[in-house]
């Protein structure tokens, strides 16, 4: 009997083992949402991670000047870790009216005075190839942030990468 209760004793621990480290696991396991977020240094033409809070344009890489775009990275070959893969879908920034709001409200905590639709008006994408800026609420722009998540060729997904 006491050779059955060994066997009960040390798979009772074991058990409990298991349980405590995927119980850590759990508790220390991230939310999957990255407190950072890709810009590109429209003059240093490089990438660069800032505060995801971060209203763009921002102070990019080499000073002063607010060159600094929030990016769109993707993987081009479905898997985010592969930074050979790695390629800007477009770039994002704010009217100044906008980003002065936006600015405001996440120092007060009050809601910017722009509204959702109007503020569509005052965000504006691009590809980094363009030379023109869209606002979010023309057609054109809704092509560009959506054009990427097509399988390119071999039929693969790009998908999203995250600092």
């Amino acid at each position: 009997m006491e050779r059955s209760e060994s066997i009960k004793a040390v798979g009772a621990a074991a058990i409990l083992g298991l349980a405590a480290f995927l119980t850590y696991r759990f508790v220390t396991r991230g939310s999957g949402v990255s407190e950072q977020a890709f810009f590109f240094d429209v003059s240093e033409k490089k990438l660069f991670t800032a505060a995801r809070s971060s209203v763009p344009p921002i102070r990019g890489l080499n000073g002063e000047e607010e060159d600094g775009l929030r990016a769109l990275v993707i993987s081009t070959n479905g898997d985010a870790a592969d930074k050979t893969a790695w390629k800007v879908a477009y770039v994002e920034k704010y009217s100044p009216e906008l980003k002065r709001q936006m600015q405001n409200a996440q120092q007060t905590g009050a809601a910017p005075e722009m509204g959702r639709a109007l503020a569509l008006q005052h965000r504006f994408v691009r590809r980094l190839s363009d030379t023109q800026w869209f606002a979010m609420d023309s057609p054109e722009a809704e092509r560009i942030v959506s054009e990427w998540a097509l399988p390119g060729p071999g039929g693969v997904t790009p998908v999203v990468c995250s600092p």
